[in-house]
């Protein structure tokens, strides 16, 4: 074939690829991430604590089913979002996951001004993209659906490059069991323990989940302690926020967001019977985020029994009461440049975080 109509061929059908939104059946990105894996970070030498006062700004992170790959989104107002990269994908999960798929993006900020982020090791189309020859890793019949057993761990200080590890929670912990699956990780930093800890659901016989703890090593790379039950409380998909001396929880039970509270970071939790969230329809992955200056916390959730899915939010100054605003684009909050985002979280950025992320991925942040 002529070099030259080979070369062109390959830029149209880039294009054509990239309009098409990277389907299902081709997770692989055509577009650039703007990010780097890198074996070890180094922390920048003007480096210091994250503090409530540097925040000006909330950076998103969500993933679409389309793909089973990771996105990031930015605001400099907490009320609408623009994603970064043109709306393509910044964590690939063909590139980064054991099953080729990534799903349940969390990220937060340490006191060490670090961007912490987990995700779930499960493509859930794997078969159809050509990734194994069954539905699931593993038979259906035993281990339910997904059965997947690793998170997706990486952490960086400036949005680009990333630290990556692939960690399997079985094999590291044998005593755990013949687990189903682990899933939802998230992250929090405990000043007890003066590190990070990620919590996140593990199932057992295809019915018992329950939410679990552990702590990180300071790379961020393994869990180094046998995880835990963080409470008695059947539930799944755990968001948990320090909120004065109080830790708030939310969670998922029977596809509807409820609501626990404790003074210590995993254990003791009490909970309520009654559903959150005001959908009528199925709901999980809460997320809760402050209103910079000031005393508002917003609840973010996955609304994915919505044809199509969206997220919903509600506001509360007490975590008693809660007022709904509505859906992204069905409300106060809007998206500028993608829909449809599934499991999101959300954390803060500094004014000069948001002038370099706009810079380096070439955005028009006004």
């Amino acid at each position: 074939m002529n070099n030259k109509f080979y070369h062109i061929t390959l830029v149209v059908l880039g294009l054509l690829l990239v309009n098409n939104a990277y389907s299902q059946d081709n997770p692989t990105a055509i577009a650039p991430t703007g990010i780097e894996i890198v074996e070890q970070l180094e922390k920048p030498k003007n480096n210091q604590k994250f503090d409530e006062k540097d925040k000006a700004g909330y950076l998103l992170v969500y993933f679409k089913d389309q793909n089973q790959s990771a996105y990031m989104a930015i605001s400099s107002d907490g009320y609408t979002f623009t994603d970064i990269n043109s709306g393509n994908p910044i964590f690939i999960g063909s590139e980064l996951a054991e099953q080729k798929g990534v799903r349940d993006p969390h990220i937060t900020r340490g006191p060490d001004g670090a961007f912490y982020l987990a995700m779930t090791d499960l493509h859930i189309f794997g078969k159809r993209a050509g990734f194994r020859d069954t539905d699931w890793q593993r038979p259906l019949e035993k281990y339910g659906w997904g059965n997947n057993r690793a998170l997706v761990l990486m952490k960086s200080y400036d949005l680009i490059h990333w630290t990556h590890s692939d960690f399997r929670v079985d094999t590291a912990f044998p005593e755990l069991g013949d687990i189903d699956c682990s899933w939802a990780p998230q992250t929090i930093y405990d000043p007890g323990e003066k590190k990070m800890m990620v919590y996140f659901t593990i199932r057992y016989n295809n019915k018992n989940a329950n939410i679990y703890y552990s702590y990180t090593n300071d790379e961020f790379t393994k869990l180094e302690t046998t995880p835990k039950l963080v409470t008695a409380i059947g539930g799944i998909d755990a968001d948990i926020t320090k909120v004065g001396d109080k830790y708030q929880m939310f969670y998922v039970a029977g596809a509807k967001i409820k609501h626990a509270v404790s003074d210590k970071i995993n254990q003791d939790f009490t909970g309520e019977d009654k559903r959150i969230d005001p959908e009528e329809v199925n709901t999980e992955a809460p997320n809760v985020f402050k209103r910079i200056g000031t005393d508002t916390y917003v609840l973010m959730y996955d609304v994915y029994g919505l044809r199509t899915s969206n997220m919903g939010f509600s506001e509360t100054k007490d975590f008693v009461t809660y007022q709904d605003i509505g859906h992204f684009n069905k409300g106060i909050m809007k998206t500028t440049n993608f829909t449809s985002p599934k499991h999101g979280a959300i954390t803060y950025l500094t004014k000069q975080e948001l002038k370099a992320i706009a810079e380096h991925w070439k955005m028009d942040n006004d």
